[in-house]
């Protein structure tokens, strides 16, 4: 019995996701243990922050507490209740939207964040999934807190409020926060287990044959590069033998027999990651294949 749970864990985690391209990428679903997690690192940090970020208003407003002005004194709460508000919602947001599509609890945890749709992740799903968080965490955690004019009842409410939505992704088989369901979302276990920088370099002798043209990298943008790791990583070599092959037709490669699938994707991707890093130096930054990159005035 227990040779099988392991099978069955991974059959039941694993899903399908179907690219744009047409490729068939095999994704782990994150545990409820991982994504708690990596919410207790990000919660952590946010502490930290917090605590700075108090020490420094109290720091800045002392002069105004030292005089007694009331005004003064409700200015800086104000200050600071919407600091925290800033805090605790846009640090999901911004990290969540950056290139790994992960917070750094998540980026420990090996985990990110994926459209279900197979597409790229989009600013509105990022702002949905994590303003549902205001919800289902920060609203029932202010009625624990108490305070004046909350009663028992209320702090009642808040705690039953709380514990379903606490518990809402261990009752659906794809552990979807209410967030996660709104935004069209999956967060799926993907450890780096090699840096870029070793990813790029690999069959480093093999990859110098490979020489693309401007016109070859920029068929493609952030999110296919992304994808295109995620292919790497898998090390699957049917799915790599299928990549290789869109790409070669998509920009008009010069294919010759013998040439090694994952040696060309392995220098395709160098080159690719190369070309939108120094386009985006100068503000051309291209989010995928659809997006014309133009730079931004």
């Amino acid at each position: 019995m227990a040779s099988a749970s392991p099978a069955y864990t991974a059959a039941h985690t694993e899903r399908t996701l179907i690219t744009p391209e047409g490729v068939d990428l095999r994704l782990k679903l994150a545990t409820a243990g991982q994504r708690a997690g990596a919410f207790i690192l990000d919660f952590l940090l946010l502490i930290a922050i917090l605590v700075v970020f108090s020490i420094v208003v109290v720091a800045a407003g002392l002069g105004t507490l030292g005089t007694g002005s009331v005004d003064g004194i409700e200015i800086v709460g104000v200050i600071w209740l919407l600091g925290f508000f800033l805090l605790r919602n846009f640090y999901f947001i911004a990290f969540e939207m950056g290139r790994r599509s992960a917070t750094l609890g998540k980026r420990v945890m090996g985990l990110r964040v994926v459209a279900r749709d197979g597409g790229r992740l989009t600013a509105d799903a990022v702002i949905a999934r994590n303003m549902m968080r205001e919800i289902e965490i920060f609203l029932p955690l202010a009625f624990l807190g108490g305070g004046e004019g909350v009663d028992g009842v209320i702090a009642l409410i808040g705690l039953v409020w709380a514990g379903l939505f606490l518990f809402f992704p261990l009752f659906n088989r794809d552990r979807l926060r209410a967030g996660d369901i709104i935004a069209g979302t999956w967060v799926v276990h993907a450890p780096r287990r090699k840096l870029a920088v070793d990813l790029a370099s690999e069959n480093h002798a093999e990859a110098g044959a490979f020489a693309f043209t401007d016109a070859q990298l920029d068929a493609y943008g952030e999110y296919e590069l992304q994808t295109l790791e995620n292919v790497l990583r898998s090390g699957n070599s049917g799915t790599e033998e299928n990549v290789a092959a869109t790409i070669r037709g998509k920009i008009g490669w010069d294919w010759s027999e013998g040439e090694d699938d994952r040696a060309f994707l392995s220098a395709y991707y160098s080159a690719l990651s190369t070309r939108l890093e120094r386009r985006m130096l100068f503000g051309n930054r291209r989010l995928d294949k659809f997006d014309s990159g133009e730079a931004q005035g």
